[in-house]
Parts: C-alpha cells; structure tokens; sequence
C-alpha cells in the first residue's frame, strides 16, 4: 500500500510539471514577441481606370499607393487590398503583423509602405509583394497616437514619420520621437543621421519643399519654426512671423499625396487670431495673403478658396485671379496634382482642374440606401481618387464611435 501510494504521487508530480511545462510553452507562444508576414499570392495588379462616380465604401481608412493598391491600418497590423475600386474591403493582398508593438504610422512613396511602430521600429514592405524590404531602428514615437476607428490619424496625418526628397534627389525617411529625429534611406533603410533633441516641447509639422522638415520648438521661449535638412539633419534656420504670439499652430499647405515637397505654410495664434499664409523657398517663408483664409488650398501653384458660393483660383506667389466658378455653398475638402476637390451643401463632389478652373467632374456622394444626410468629417486624395469620412449630424467630437459615425462603413471612395 505504502509503495504504491508512493507511486501515485510521484506520477501526479510528474503530470503536474508535465501540465506546467504545457502551459509555460502556450504562454510563451502567446505572449513572446512575434510577427507573421504575409506575402502577395497574386501577381500585382493593373491600375484601377473607372469612370468618375462613387465606387465603394470602407470601414477604415484607405492609403491609395501607386494607384494599384488600398493599404490600412489596423491596431498591430498593415495590410493592403485591391483593386482600388472595388465597392467593398476585400481579403487582404498581403499583410504583417507585428505583436506586442502597436502601429504608429504608415506612409507610402512609389511602391515602398514604411510602417512606423510603438517601440520605433521602421520596417518597409514592398507592395508589389508584400515581402519585407527592410527593418531600421528609432526613435519611439513621443505619445500613444490616438486614433478613432476609422484609423484616418494613422494613415492620413502621420505625425512624427514622413517621406522627404532632398535636393540631390534621394528619398528619405525621417522619424520623430522621444528625444531624437532620425532619417534613414528609402531605398534600403540604411542609416543617414540621428540627431538628439529636447522632449515633450517640439511638434513635428512635417517636411517641405526643398528637403526640409518643419519642427514647431517651444522648448526656450516663444514657439519657432525649426528647417532641418532631411539630407545631413543639420537645423539651416529657425523662423517665427512677424508679431506671433507665445503659441503657434501651423498648417502644411500644397502637399503631395505621400506628403511630401509640401509647398506652403499657415501660421497663426491659438483662438480665433487671423491667420497668415506662407509660400516655403530655399530661405525664409514668403507671406502670401492669398493664402492667408483658414479654408485656402494650395496645388499646382494656384491658391483655391470658395468666397460666398463663388471658387477662385489665384496664382501663387502672385495673387492674380486666374479663374472663378460659381458653385454655391460648401467647402475644399482636398486637392492633388491636377485637381481640386469641392463638396457641396447636398455633398455633391465637384472636382476642377486648379490651372483653368475647368469642371472635369461633379456627382453626389451616396452609395446603397446611406443617403446624404451626413456631415464630411477627414478627406484623402490620391491618384485621381478621393475618400471622405462621413459622420453623424449633429457631430459631436465627444460621442463614442459608433454614434460619431454615419455607418460601420463610413467612408465613401469615389473617382474623379
């Protein structure tokens, strides 16, 4: 009896670390870091050419990348789609995820996706393929990005990481984060520069004309305009307009769909002080009043505003009218090489050539049984495509997303 009581135990001892050792290697599996990449099954697809028309809707929101391509974020994850004008999200082209680190953000130059992730890591991904094109370590972004569900703050205003082309015409990478700004090559990820800043005091606005990259520091003093060169990380000016006060927001005017070789600039005090536009050269920013309105764009050097129902497009840096469309109430909502995109009171999308004010096209935003009682929230051109966020009237900033937004697919996708 004794030897076999004995016996009992000794096999419960040994189930039981069986049982533990089972579960330490589920508990590694599940909680070491990972990532699982996948890669394109299909060859890579030809350039989406529709008719101009409402084309479909997303629950998040899209990055258009060489015309061929959707690529979204999700929490730990990017992934693409296509085609561009499919009515609806699809199984995905190609995905990787990454796990514990979440995504910070994405931008995208040529067939390069550069992703962004919470503990500073960069990893590219070729979107012909999907395969991984190169990892680069930096700096860790300043702050948790907040995003709603759409995840538009992600892909759209991707604060901290940007696309630059300096002036001998290489594409860089410049991240900004927690004490120190690093550029890295696009074409490989090899290392450039790192320069070390003061944190928790400089807003990074994003790069310029000219291969530069704006930084608003309020680190000593009243807040400046810092120009970094994105080619040697060497800081060539720093500039605050005339008469500014302590604070200043700034605004990035005639911006390329990637973000970069953004051509302008919108400065003004906090509150409802009046704001001043900016035209970005080799030197100091030129003040151009025809930039100066809170609702004015910028694209193919022609400053565009809606005065009173009436579009005009002036020349810029020049500020002679070139042209003028009436059109009724509404807004710009987006623009991009060779067109400028308007929304009406009853969200009719009026798309214009910025050079002549020609309407190349014009038709209501509405898509199933949605409708149009619905306000414009973020938009996104790119590649003769435009994608415009649709929220729940009255908007409340505050709501939950389930009541901010019209619908679980609240983005409508359109062409142009």
């Amino acid at each position: 009896m004794g030897w076999a009581a004995g016996r009992r135990r000794v096999v419960a001892a040994v189930a039981a670390v069986g049982v533990a050792a089972a579960a330490g290697v589920i508990a590694y599996r599940v909680l070491a870091p990972a990532e699982v990449s996948t890669p394109a099954r299909d060859d890579y697809p030809a350039r989406s050419l529709p008719d101009p028309g409402v084309t479909g809707r997303l629950p998040v929101a899209p990055l258009i990348v060489d015309g061929r391509l959707r690529v979204y974020a999700a929490p730990r994850q990017v992934y693409a789609d296509q085609p561009v004008d499919s009515r609806s999200r699809r199984t995905p082209y190609w995905s990787f995820r990454r796990w514990p680190a979440s995504l910070d953000a994405v931008v995208a130059s040529g067939t390069t996706v550069v992703s962004r992730w919470s503990d500073g890591q960069l990893v590219a991904i070729d979107a012909r393929t999907g395969r991984v094109a190169w990892r680069a370590e930096g700096p860790e972004p300043a702050a948790e990005r907040v995003a709603r569900r759409t995840g538009t703050a992600v892909v759209w205003q991707p604060s901290g990481l940007a696309v630059s082309r300096t002036t001998d015409g290489r594409h860089v990478v410049v991240s900004s984060g927690d004490g120190a700004v690093q550029a890295v090559d696009l074409a490989d990820g090899g290392p450039l520069w790192r320069a070390a800043v003061r944190a928790g005091c400089r807003e990074p606005v994003g790069v310029g004309s000219g291969g530069r990259l704006l930084t608003v520091d309020d680190c000593d003093g009243p807040a400046v305009v810092e120009f970094r060169d994105t080619a040697t990380g060497v800081v060539t000016a720093r500039w605050r307009p005339p008469d500014a006060g302590d604070e200043l927001t700034t605004t990035l005017l005639g911006c390329r769909p990637d973000g970069d070789g953004c051509a302008g600039l919108r400065t003004a005090r906090p509150g409802d002080g009046p704001a001043q536009g900016w035209l970005l050269g080799p030197e100091h920013p030129v003040q151009v009043p025809a930039l100066d309105g809170a609702g004015t764009e910028l694209v193919d050097g022609t400053a565009v505003r809606l005065v009173d129902g009436v579009v005009i497009g002036e020349t810029v840096p020049g500020g002679a009218e070139r042209w003028r469309v009436e059109m009724g109430p509404g807004r710009v909502i987006a623009v991009q090489p060779g067109r400028v995109h308007l929304l009406t009171e009853a969200n009719e999308l009026v798309t214009l050539d910025p050079v002549t004010g020609t309407r190349l096209s014009g038709f209501v935003l509405d898509i199933g049984s949605d409708g149009t009682g619905w306000a414009p929230g973020d938009a996104y051109a790119a590649d003769g495509f435009v994608v415009v966020e649709r929220l729940r009237r009255p908007v409340d900033p505050d709501a939950d997303d389930q009541r901010y937004y019209l619908t679980a697919e609240s983005l409508i996708v359109a062409a142009t």
